[in-house]
């Protein structure tokens, strides 16, 4: 297994090479002499000569870390309403003080008389002492804390509360991005799938699935290529024992040859194994073994990226066949369900080809309208910005470096933790994903919308008091109802503002609280 170092053509050799991370398909592909290799892709098999054609900074690779740094350059505007309000704010406050001064001194005390009388004014209802606590009044009950500590407060727990489900939120601004979120961009492999090969049928005319899997297993345990490490993992799964093999044989893009109890066994494709015996399988059977793979293939929804490989024994040709393919996530049907339920709108986009993206779209429930397969990562790119051209929040869920340029420039880029290919993802996100879980996704959608609300909720509450409480403070209900506030009532009024916006915000943990409950 090696990573091929530059970009160019195949001009001797055969092999498969693991391309995932630029097209998304979880099957190697074949590779021969006149065909094309990427830098950064896996070499799995045999020997590749390539002409470089590129190289450095010119390779998809160094294309792609450029698109995610200038789309990461370009910061969302994000607005601070608490921000805008509490500098102006402050000098509104002391202006309103320093009126409040000059009414009750020079004109106050003298339309309203008795307001001398009241123990504000002191025993000698002198107006100076009388406006000189209503100033400060105005100043004291004045909470501008209320507004800085209305958003900083609910994000600080919304993030921590993602954080202990697994959600890892780099900052308020993407909460506030992702409340508005109205349309959702879903990679296929990785994302809706578990982007890992695995064994989905074990078909024989006249043995049994185990004893195929155990031979098959035996001949591909020393590769290294995805498709027997499925093999060999279901082998070892059903704690079947392999049998001794010798001479075992690797014809790149092929298939494997060993020998087996003194009888060469092949695995690989299906002209390649039924050409390594003379003796050949009974066209019959053939057709019986065929019939039996397209009745799974119109039965069962993982047809997508699949691949059938083919075991062959000698003095009896082909003896059975093992499929392979790519598996939906357990919560990606329902994960779908619960978006459209918002209101969200959802597209799938995918390297892979248009038959086995449109199996998956099928099967978690995307019409087909809303999918688009085949494309490269740049014009993964730049359907998103098409689609935020238009109006739309958009919010891109992915998992490699090939929608690493779709999640930098879309307004929320949402990675899955995937131990192979974390860095290029988690780079460009703004959200990961540390439980590798598509249902996280609504998780953390929910709590940005609950966060959000009781930013709102803390910001009307600290304007709401700072409408009332000012004209009490200056004394709107002295001359009516002889009530003025002391500065100690107004200290007081003004802390418990602070402390009720906190507290709201704390209330957030109820939050977490109930959707745990709904999980278990």
């Amino acid at each position: 297994m090696l990573e091929i170092p530059g970009q160019g053509k195949v001009i001797s050799g055969r092999s498969v090479v693991d391309e995932s991370m630029l097209t998304g398909e979880s099957l190697p592909v074949f590779k021969e002499e006149g065909l094309t290799v990427s830098a950064g892709t896996i070499n799995w098999d045999g020997p590749l000569r390539i002409e470089a054609s590129s190289s450095g900074s010119n390779t998809m690779i160094s294309k792609i870390v450029r698109m995610v740094e200038d789309a990461q350059s370009r910061e969302a505007p994000v607005q601070r309403l608490a921000d805008s309000i509490a500098g102006p704010f402050v000098y509104s406050v002391m202006t309103m003080s320093a009126a409040t001064f000059a009414f009750w001194y020079y004109i106050g005390s003298n339309i309203f008389p008795d307001v001398l009388l009241n123990d504000i004014a002191g025993p000698e209802g002198d107006p100076l002492l009388l406006s000189l606590k209503l100033a400060v009044d105005v100043l004291v009950v004045s909470c501008p804390c209320a507004l800085g500590l209305a958003t900083p407060t609910a994000i600080l727990v919304g993030t921590s509360l993602g954080a202990r489900k697994g959600l890892l939120i780099r900052g308020g601004d993407v909460l506030e991005r992702l409340a508005s979120i109205n349309y959702i961009a879903l990679d296929k492999t990785g994302t809706l799938t578990k982007g890992k090969p695995v064994v989905s049928l074990v078909s024989s005319i006249n043995y049994g699935e185990s004893e195929i899997l155990q031979i098959a297993a035996a001949v591909e345990k020393t590769a290294s290529h995805p498709i027997a490490k499925a093999i060999i993992n279901k082998a070892e799964s059903l704690e079947l024992v392999l049998p001794v093999t010798q001479g075992q044989l690797v014809e790149p893009g092929f298939g494997t040859l060993a020998e087996i109890d003194g009888r060469l066994v092949a695995v690989g494709s299906l002209e390649w194994v039924h050409d390594r015996f003379q003796i050949k399988m009974n066209p019959s059977d053939l057709v019986n073994l065929e019939h039996t793979l397209m009745n799974h293939s119109s039965e069962t929804s993982s047809n997508y990226s699949k691949t059938v490989v083919y075991v062959g024994r000698e003095g009896e040709g082909i003896i059975g066949s093992i499929t392979i393919s790519d598996v939906v996530r357990e919560d990606a049907q329902s994960t779908v369900a619960r978006l459209k339920q918002k209101g969200i709108e959802m597209v799938l986009l995918s390297g892979d080809r248009e038959e086995a993206v449109a199996t998956i779209a099928q099967t978690v429930g995307i019409g087909s309208d809303f999918m688009k397969a085949s494309l490269s990562p740049q014009q993964k790119s730049k359907f998103i910005s098409s689609l935020k051209a238009s109006g739309h929040h958009v919010a891109m869920v992915g998992d490699g470096i090939n929608d690493a340029p779709s999640l930098a420039v879309a307004d929320v880029g949402i990675a899955l933790q995937n131990e192979a290919q974390e860095n290029a993802a988690s780079d460009a996100a703004s959200i990961i994903l540390l439980g590798n879980k598509i249902s996280h996704v609504v998780d953390a959608l929910d709590l940005a919308q609950a966060t959000m609300g009781k930013v709102y909720q803390n910001l009307s509450w600290a304007v709401a008091y700072n409408v009332v409480a000012i004209p009490i403070a200056a004394g709107v209900l002295l001359p009516q109802f002889e009530f003025a506030m002391t500065p100690s009532l107004s200290g007081g009024l003004m802390a418990l503002s602070s402390i009720f916006v906190v507290g709201n915000s704390l209330l957030l943990q109820l939050h977490g609280s109930q959707t745990s409950k709904k999980a278990t």
